[in-house]
């Protein structure tokens, strides 16, 4: 009896670990593989398709309560998809909507509502089966789950005169079991499928950490030659050459600082789908200033156009070995961001501002450099996205963007290309004694 408890007590604490990564914690999918060219197709095939069945189901098979205007309404919600608007950025808010309410009202409610209406005929449980399966092959399972209950619950109170009567049709034993062998068959497929791309960027992701812990052996012995260089600047030589010397091994020994700190911060960036949930107060202005005083700044102009300023301390819950990290990374773009720029930074270059806005505590990274293209805005938290052409791995931000929503808070970015951007960070306050 006691081994039957303890198992149990395990695999119950196994399943609410996995309801928290899989169902709570992991970010909505909302469009699945996403690409212009599939979303296009969808839009093409969203409008040819209800036009051909409204021909087909009202002529060539008649059923009943076909209607060829409703069908011609559902046809032209397609024609959505293909406007340049919508196709442009496939992480746009507008996308995201367009698309959750296309698919929605095509699929679950219109599908539900023939099926209601024609009492559950075999041309339309044949269909709900296939929509249910389309409809999670092109949305987060968990969405899809929502919008289905969602659609049918509505298309139920509105299609039928007796609603007792087409339930009781619904409940009948052939109308469950192909319902629910295809709606168990498709969350299976959806849940697996999110799952094994999870998987794939977790694995993608460790590969990242371990190059990047590996470049600790190569760097160790450059700073081991910086030890060589220096001391040999203590033997007896012109004075010239020792400091010719003592400059190389500083240089070298700063380099060697400079990317153990980039490696550090690969690795934390490798992380981002594994982050500790660890939080305990954090003072915003201890915070910013020790990262700001630890960066490994190239040069003293660097480290001058670097200005904090504090309008309002105020504390926080949250990781502050993560949250260290997210202030470095925010660090690390705004101060690419100015040495490519035209101009030459100066004191308040990059500024950090701390206050409380709406009774919320606020960090704001505001720099003067290139700035983000507006079409790029959209997509800078996304995995693997970088605006650096090349320079960077497009993980710092999205690494920022998930320690922020683990601890209630939320990141985002004003932008205007050759003139600068902002992150603002909005936290939730955190009571001090």
């Amino acid at each position: 009896m006691r081994l039957d408890r303890l198992w149990l007590n395990s695999a119950r604490r196994r399943l609410a670990r996995w309801l928290m990564d899989e169902v709570v914690h992991t970010p909505a999918e909302v469009i699945l593989h996403p690409s212009r060219t599939r979303l296009q197709w969808l839009g093409v095939f969203t409008f040819v398709g209800h036009l051909f069945f409204a021909w087909f189901w009202g002529h060539y098979l008649p059923q009943p309560y076909e209607n060829v205007w409703l069908r011609i309404v559902i046809a032209c919600s397609g024609l959505l998809l293909l406007l340049p608007a919508v196709t442009r950025d496939l992480h746009a808010r507008t996308t995201i909507w367009v698309f959750s309410l296309v698919a929605w009202v095509q699929l679950p409610l219109f599908f539900s509502w023939m099926y209601w209406m024609n009492h559950g005929n075999a041309v339309w449980l044949g269909s709900m089966a296939c929509m249910i399966v389309i409809y999670y092959h092109l949305t987060d399972w968990r969405l899809a789950s929502l919008g289905l209950l969602l659609g049918m619950g509505i298309s139920h109170l509105t299609a039928e005169p007796d609603p007792m009567a087409t339930l009781r049709m619904a409940t009948a034993a052939d109308h469950l079991a192909v319902l629910g062998f295809a709606w168990s068959a498709a969350l299976l497929l959806g849940a697996s499928s999110a799952n094994l791309r999870r998987t794939r960027l977790l694995n993608t992701l460790s590969t990242i950490g371990v190059l990047a812990h590996e470049l600790r052996t190569p760097l160790a012995t450059l700073n081991l030659l910086a030890d060589v260089l220096r001391n040999l600047g203590q033997q007896d030589m012109p004075e010239s050459k020792r400091r010719r010397l003592e400059e190389l091994a500083g240089r070298l020994q700063g380099l060697v600082k400079s990317m153990h700190r980039q490696i550090d911060t690969q690795i934390a960036n490798a992380q981002l789908m594994r982050l500790p949930r660890d939080a305990t107060p954090i003072q915003a202005a201890e915070l910013v200033h020790a990262a700001v005083s630890t960066y490994p700044y190239r040069s003293s102009r660097e480290r001058d156009c670097v200005q904090v300023h504090i309008q309002q301390d105020f504390c926080f819950k949250g990781s502050k070995q993560l949250f260290t990290q997210t202030v470095n990374n925010l660090l690390k773009n705004a101060l690419h961001a100015l040495a490519a720029a035209s101009s030459v930074p100066t004191p308040g270059s990059l500024r950090i501002d701390i206050g409380v806005h709406r009774g919320r505590g606020r960090i704001a990274v505001t720099d003067e450099g290139v700035g983000i293209v507006h079409e790029h805005q959209p997509r800078v938290f996304e995995p693997f996205f970088s605006t650096q052409s090349g320079a960077g791995s497009g993980l710092g931000l999205t690494f920022c963007k998930n320690v922020i929503d683990a601890a209630g808070g939320n990141i985002s970015l004003l932008s205007e290309p050759n003139h600068g951007t902002v992150f603002i960070i909005d936290l939730p306050l955190y009571p001090t004694p």
